[in-house]
């Protein structure tokens, strides 16, 4: 993977547009999300306005950049950091026996449409793609077809 720029590139495309599609219910529906984000029950009542209004913007602009090869290695840093909240949040709360909606996908509450254990590993391997984003050394493809070097 070192210096394979197109299996980097296809890493970028799948993290950006993970990103961005789960971006959309939320920027859409931000009430529905602060619902799910105090579903939670982790997070202080003060703050789930604001997790539920920046955290979908984040997501999108940082997916974007990921798209585009916009400072992709700072994208990819952001998208794990981002992935590991998530991966903490569902295992303290699979810990807890607590059920919930991820909200991952959709902001709407009307069941789950994968279990919070097929989430968890899901986020596990998104992280593994950023962190293969982040590391790579080689000459990156931008998604116009020119090479770039590095960030």
């Amino acid at each position: 993977m070192e210096n394979n720029s197109w299996i980097e590139l296809l890493m970028r495309w799948i993290l950006g547009l993970t990103f961005i599609y789960a971006s959309f219910h939320k920027i859409i529906s931000p009430e529905d999300f602060a619902r799910i984000v105090f579903g939670y029950d982790l997070f202080p009542e003060k703050l789930i306005n604001l997790i539920a209004i920046v955290l979908p913007f984040l997501e999108l602009i940082a997916g974007a950049a990921l798209i585009i090869g916009f400072y992709p290695r700072s994208a990819a840093i952001i998208i794990n950091a981002l992935l590991l909240a998530f991966i903490v949040v569902l295992a303290v709360n699979l810990i807890r026996g607590h059920e919930f909606d991820c909200g991952c996908f959709s902001a709407e509450q009307k069941g789950f449409a994968s279990s919070p254990s097929v989430t968890l590993v899901r986020d596990v391997i998104y992280l593994i793609f950023g962190m293969q984003i982040v590391l790579f050394k080689g000459s990156r493809r931008s998604a116009f077809g020119r090479r770039t070097s590095g960030n």
